[in-house]
């Protein structure tokens, strides 16, 4: 499921999380941390695993220390020009002597303070910055559980619809019990009809051979009722809450099994009608299952 979370707070030491996530099979994380914190991602890594079963999740953690801001001079390097500006004048008698606003406008002496790259914060800081990563991630967990709840509507919703089907497919199961009887009736009597016209009795296993093709080619009997122990489950699942997108995704791979077999088997055109639009509304909810934890 997707999920957004965004938290900042401190007093000198300023802190911003922000925490995205999208939908994946799996579980993948990834961490923008500043210079020097590299060392929270495996307490962090472990916390969002506790939490978390499927998603790729951006974590990205920035600071600021207003006290820090401005500029930085490098005084080793100040001190170096300044030696070789005075022997440079000692030797040359009637040089001005260097100007140090004209040394410090040099390359290098003075440079901005990097900030977030090299800023450390302090022990109390740092456990101000954990503490709002566990709010952060709390508000992201917030946020998918409010997603889960509307996709659970949609597939409430999507499983009565196949329910509907299912129901409609039952008769027109039954019904064509019958129309493969009249079928097989004729089957037998040409089968019949050419053996006697070869002067010849009909072979006992041959009739017996058809009886039970036809036969088994027209049951789709077991596979309704899988559709219905399956629908059934389902609701199960989205009753129990909790992560279920793994065995929601294999029940729908079920779905769809038992549907293919239901087309390839029917031999009348409404039954066919009906698992093609099964197989639209499993596709549906496969969609969905994708997005949920």
């Amino acid at each position: 499921m997707t999920g957004f979370a965004a938290l900042s707070g401190g007093g000198a030491t300023g802190w911003a999380w922000e925490l995205r996530c999208v939908n994946a099979r799996g579980l993948e994380v990834r961490f923008r941390l500043p210079a020097g914190l590299e060392r929270l991602e495996g307490e962090l890594r472990n916390e969002i695993a506790a939490r978390l079963r499927r998603g790729t999740l951006a974590v990205t953690l920035r600071l600021s220390a207003p006290e820090a801001a401005g500029v930085v001079v490098d005084r080793t390097l100040l001190a170096q020009l300044v030696a070789e500006a005075e022997s440079w004048a000692a030797e040359r008698p009637g040089t001005p002597r260097p100007r140090i606003e004209s040394l410090m406008a040099l390359p290098g002496v003075l440079r901005r303070n990097a900030g977030d790259a090299e800023f450390v914060p302090s022990e109390a800081a740092l456990a101000e910055i954990r503490g709002g990563f566990d709010a952060a991630l709390l508000m992201l967990v917030g946020s998918r559980e409010a997603e889960g709840a509307r996709l659970a509507d949609v597939l409430a919703e999507q499983l009565r619809q196949l329910e509907i089907l299912h129901g409609e497919a039952v008769p027109q199961a039954a019904l064509q019990i019958d129309e493969q009887r009249a079928r097989l009736a004729e089957t037998v009597r040409g089968l019949l009809s050419e053996w006697q016209g070869a002067a010849r009795d009909a072979p006992a296993d041959r009739l017996a051979q058809e009886l039970a093709l036809l036969a088994s080619r027209s049951d789709v009997a077991e596979e309704i009722d899988r559709l219905a122990s399956h629908i059934t489950a389902a609701r199960d699942l989205l009753a129990a809450g909790g992560p279920q997108g793994r065995q929601l995704d294999f029940l729908v791979q079920e779905f769809m099994r038992e549907a293919n077999t239901l087309c390839s088997k029917s031999a009348s055109i409404g039954l066919t009608g009906t698992g093609l639009r099964m197989k639209g509304v499993i596709e549906q909810i496969r969609e969905q299952v994708q997005n949920i934890e």
